[in-house]
């Protein structure tokens, strides 16, 4: 939303209205500039930020993925284990219930 400069009438009765009008054109487009520069400038410096963003996101998602795949081989590897001790248990108890 551009704001436009306005002088107080005491400078259009001492400057005249044709100068005036001249100063306050110069206000805007000095402002309108400096708006423009500020708006780039936000601009380069989100497309950076973005930039940035997206590496570290990326940095993170492979460093959720090796953490995820380096559990998964442990899980598998636990529940071996587990089914294993619980399989020869389960066979040594039948093996001894049948020899009862």
């Amino acid at each position: 939303m551009p704001v436009t400069a306005k002088l107080s009438r005491k400078f259009y009765e001492k400057l005249g209205d044709e100068l005036a009008n001249e100063l306050v054109e110069w206000f805007n487009q000095v402002d309108a500039t400096y708006r423009a520069d500020l708006r780039e400038l936000n601009e380069l410096n989100f497309a950076r930020f973005d930039a940035n963003l997206g590496q570290r996101l990326a940095e993170l998602d492979a460093r959720w993925e090796q953490r995820t795949g380096s559990l998964k081989a442990e899980l598998v590897k636990w529940m071996f284990v587990f089914w294993a001790g619980t399989t020869l248990t389960v066979l040594g108890t039948t093996i001894a219930l049948l020899k009862l």
